[in-house]
């Protein structure tokens, strides 16, 4: 299969693809997965990261990368966090794996009640880049194009993003490179290698992205 354009509702998360329904849906994660944890890439971090339970948002104008996995996993907050909710403070997340990235217009925004933290890099045309990028999140909404894409794929043997890979008889998908537009995504956690933001912006705001 050399090209797959997956046309995703673009606007708020809820109105795209909820990825927790997706991987529910699909078997990704059985009743034995509560033992599944982040494989991040090494060099990454030394060691897996616990999450804090609070969500952000994501979004940008346009995301191109080269090296695509995607695949689903359980991310853990710490023992009795004040965010766990009705989780039982573990998260089912897609974890979205890119080998080199670039984003244009990249804003990044957390709730923190009554106020939000925004950050803003990666306009006036020198897009953020990263490499070995590892993203976590339940939902996520744009338009995608994909090149030489396999959907179906056991997890464990992915091999477009070096070191990184999900649990064996997990449900994932790989591509050569994935272009989105219109990017808006709900995440969890982020990792890379390196990550290079022009134009950086940091402050707090009554807005969100």
């Amino acid at each position: 299969m050399s090209e797959q354009t997956a046309p995703i509702v673009p606007g708020q998360p809820s109105s795209g693809v909820r990825w927790r329904r997706f991987a529910v849906t699909l078997g990704a994660v059985a009743a034995g997965a509560a033992g599944m944890v982040v494989l991040t890439a090494q060099g990454v971090l030394g060691a897996q990261f616990a999450i804090s339970g609070m969500p952000f948002t994501v979004t940008a104008d346009k995301l191109e990368g080269t090296g695509f996995e995607q695949f689903a996993t359980l991310d853990q907050m710490i023992p009795d966090s004040p965010n766990q909710g009705d989780t039982g403070g573990q998260v089912l997340v897609i974890v979205s794996a890119i080998d080199k990235a670039e984003l244009t217009n990249l804003c990044q925004s957390i709730n923190l009640g009554g106020t939000n933290l925004r950050i803003t890099a990666g306009g006036a045309g020198k897009p953020v880049s990263a490499r070995t990028l590892v993203v976590d999140g339940d939902e996520i909404a744009g338009n995608a194009s994909f090149k030489k894409i396999n959907v179906g794929q056991d997890a464990s043997t992915v091999d477009q993003v070096p070191g990184v890979k999900g649990n064996p008889g997990v449900f994932a998908q790989q591509a050569d490179t994935v272009t989105i537009t219109n990017l808006r995504q709900n995440n969890y956690a982020t990792t890379a290698a390196i990550f290079t933001l022009p134009n950086l912006r940091m402050g707090f705001s009554s807005d969100g992205c």
